[in-house]
Parts: structure tokens; sequence; C-alpha cells
């Protein structure tokens, strides 16, 4: 019977197959119900006492033998060129779809060259914040309602850190390394804890403008931001300024641009207003120059900051912000040629 064994052994570490349909005859042949190694151990009974251990020990070594030789005939048929099924068929036609940007990220490369041609410089910082540089040095002080306009991300074992509400943050950094003339914008991720729905997200981006230098007025703003309005949307867009309010700009306007969709006629995504909404503006208040070190009897600023989400909804018409963030091919494909 151990000669019977070492046979089997022998014929194992020779053997070999081309396809599974072989590999699954080889597996019933030694290891199933009614193959080889069920056979062994059943005439197993009849050995002598002084024969059992070693024989036992031989009957253990095929059944590793053979579970070895399937495992590496698997793995040898799951490679190309091997006889598997799984194998490459070159016959098969060429997928040559290719990979494409993501349409926030061709947003935002849209936006900075635009602004880069007329002297921008980019800028990145932190996106977990201090109170100070997301708030207290914008001019919100302590308790003041307008911190009310922006539900915050805190840290939970230190109430003083959170997760940045805007890249002003990024801002005052630049301001305080970076005396006058500055011309910069901040883009970058932001994070503010509101319900999830077509028109919001808890996480999305924007791009941020700051200009400080002597003179700068608020006819500098406007021109800059009609400027990027018809370089963004069209030359035949038109703009208009509303009076707003933010803590950190004195006068604050919000830019609305005249509907891309309906040429200005009325249509749902203007509420048929022929305007649409795309940033908030204004001049540099004195305060948050001054908490950051810059003269503000000397030089002036503007500012201004619009979502990267608002601005790739209006440009490819997408009505729902979640898309952005889901990873649906469907959607993404529809990019593959925008650069």
């Amino acid at each position: 019977m151990q000669d019977k064994i070492r046979k089997h052994i022998a014929d194992i570490e020779t053997f070999t197959c081309q396809s599974a349909e072989e590999l699954e005859k080889f597996r019933i042949h030694y290891l199933g119900k009614k193959g080889i190694l069920a056979e062994l151990f059943s005439a197993f009974k009849n050995v002598s006492p002084e024969s059992r251990k070693e024989t036992g020990q031989l009957l253990n070594e095929l059944k590793d033998a053979a579970n070895g030789c399937i495992t590496r005939m698997k793995e040898s048929l799951g490679k190309p060129g091997q006889g598997s099924e799984d194998a490459i068929d070159l016959t098969l036609p060429v997928d040559d779809s290719i990979g494409s940007r993501h349409p926030l990220s061709i947003t935002r490369n849209r936006i900075t060259e635009i602004f880069s041609r007329i002297g921008f410089s980019v800028e990145e910082g932190p996106e977990i914040e201090s109170d100070r540089y997301n708030f207290g040095a914008l001019n919100f002080p302590v308790n003041h309602p307008a911190r009310d306009m922006q539900d915050t991300f805190f840290i939970e074992k230190d109430p003083d850190i959170l997760l940045r509400t805007h890249t002003s943050s990024v801002q005052i950094r630049y301001m305080e390394k970076h005396p006058p003339p500055i011309r910069s914008i901040f883009p970058g991720r932001v994070f503010r804890n509101e319900a999830i729905s077509a028109r919001a997200h808890c996480i999305f981006h924007q791009v941020e403008g700051l200009a400080v230098d002597k003179d700068v007025s608020f006819a500098d703003l406007k021109q800059t931001l009609l400027y990027f309005a018809r370089e963004m949307f069209g030359p035949q867009t038109q703009i208009r300024l509303r009076p707003s309010f933010f803590p950190f700009t004195e006068p604050s306007a919000e830019l609305d641009i005249s509907c891309n969709i309906c040429g200005g006629k009325g249509c749902n995504i203007c509420k048929h207003t022929g305007w649409v909404e795309i940033l908030g503006c204004g001049m540099v208040h004195p305060i948050v120059l001054e908490n950051c070190g810059i003269d503000s009897q000397k030089n002036t600023g503007y500012a201004f900051g619009m979502g990267i989400e608002r601005i790739a909804m209006l440009k490819y018409l997408v009505r729902d912000i979640r898309l952005y963030f889901e990873n649906d091919i469907r959607f993404l494909k529809q990019f593959g040629s925008a650069f």
C-alpha cells in the first residue's frame, strides 16, 4: 500500500493541465467522495499496527500534494497564455475610452487660468483651522450673529479648532506674511454643517480672490468681475451688483450674471428673473487689514468668493450638486473630451 501511495505522489508532482475542466477531473479523481484518497483511507483500517504510523504519514503527504497541485494549477490557469478560460482574448474589440478630469477640476482650472491672465497668483492653505483665522481676524466678534451664517464643524476635543468654512482663512494667512501689493486667488475645499440636497452639500469647493494695494477701488473690483464673467460664460454676459453684508468687507455686494441658459429672458434656472447669483464680494474691511498688520490708511483692497460647484452647475447645466460626489461613471463620461 505504501508503494501505491508513493506512486500517486509521484504522478501528482508531474501533473499538468490546460483547462479548468481537466483540473476539476483531477480534483474529483483524487479528492472526490469516491476518489483515490477516499479509497486509500478506507483501506487504511486493514494496515498492520507496525506500519500504521508510516502509512498514515504517507496518506497525509498524498492529500497535501493533491491540494497543493490544485492551488498551483489554478494560479497557472489564471495567467494569460496558460490555457485559462479567463486568459486575454485578443480578438475582443478594444475599449478606447480614456479617463478625464472631474468637472470640478475642469472648472477650477478654468477659473485659475482666467485670473492668472490678469496677474493673480494661486495660494493654498490648511483645511483644519483655528477660530482666529476662520472667524476672529475676519471681523467675526465672539458671539456675533454673523457667525451663525455658517454652520461649522468643530473639532470635539478643542473648540478652537475647526474645519474651515471658507478659504478666507488663507487670505488672512497670506496677508500676515506678504505686504502689499497683493493679487492672489485662494482655491480649496471647505466644510459646513448643512443638510445634503440637490442644491447644498456639507463639502464643497471655493475660489476666493484678494487684491490689496494703494488706491484700489470698487471700480477695480467691478471690472475684474466683469472680465471673469465674460471669460467664463461668454462675451454677451452682463453683470449686476446688489448690496449685501459680510463681516469682512464694507461695502459688500453679491454679483449676478445674466442667465446664460435663457439669455436673460427668464427660465427655471434663473427663477424667471433673467439673473443668476454667482458670488459675493466687497471692499476689504479696514479692521481685517489692521488685523493682518497692513496699514488701512495707506492701503485698500477688494475680495470676492465663489463656489466652484455653483459655477460648474451653470456652465454644464447640472441640476443636482450631489452628482459631483457620487462618482457615477455615466455622469463623469460626459466630460471625457474636456481638459
